[in-house]
């Protein structure tokens, strides 16, 4: 199976990262860093990069498509090359997937019609002018179009996929490994438990 995680400036890191350690560590995986061209990719915090190895070129047909969000993304929905590899290499993959405002990207590329999709809690209603139908789940499978909601959601996407892909076993196999069994200090994760007033200074954090 073979992932290519497209990267654009000021993507969020864990969007991609998150499901790219999922999917490494699965037996049979490989996965792809790619962007307009090689070469280093700076995150919406400034401080971090990641390296793209590969040219959107250079992989036209991966399995499956891995699209992470972030500010970035206001910028990249303008971006020809990356919207066109996009849709382009939908049409032959397995899976077409994306993490938080990364579907908004899907959506750019004309992916997201008659589709149920999530995206962060702060913008999921937008998708709607993509003609989706906006979903406030953390993994949403529509037949080939997958969409996480906000950023760690990535993770529990990618080992849906693999679960999917492979089987249950697998998927657990990997969880073991990565130890993720996340007990967060707070139950702050969701406006529908967090305390109130933290809305609005959470989306000043990431907008």
């Amino acid at each position: 199976m073979h992932v290519a995680i497209p990267l654009y400036p000021r993507f969020t890191a864990l969007d991609a990262v998150g499901p790219y350690t999922v999917l490494a560590f699965a037996p049979g995986y490989t996965v792809t860093f790619v962007a307009a061209e090689p070469g280093p990719v700076v995150d919406d915090r400034g401080s971090l990069t990641l390296q793209a190895t590969a040219a959107f070129a250079e992989v036209p047909r991966p399995d499956m498509i891995l699209v992470p969000g972030g500010p970035g993304t206001r910028e990249a929905m303008s971006d020809p090359e990356l919207i066109g590899w996009i849709g382009r290499a939908h049409e032959h993959a397995r899976w077409t997937t994306s993490v938080c405002s990364g579907s908004f990207l899907l959506g750019a590329a004309g992916l997201l019609t008659g589709h149920r999709a999530t995206s962060h809690w702060g913008w999921v209603e937008r998708l709607a002018n993509f003609g989706a139908t906006p979903v406030r789940e953390r993994v949403v499978v529509d037949g080939t179009v997958v969409t996480a909601a906000g950023v760690s959601s990535g993770i529990d996407m990618a080992l849906t996929l693999l679960a999917e892909a492979n089987d249950a076993v697998t998927a657990q196999t990997v969880q073991l490994a990565i130890e993720y069994d996340p007990e967060p200090p707070f139950d702050a994760g969701s406006p529908a438990t967090a305390p109130a007033g933290l809305a609005e200074r959470a989306l000043s954090l990431i907008g």
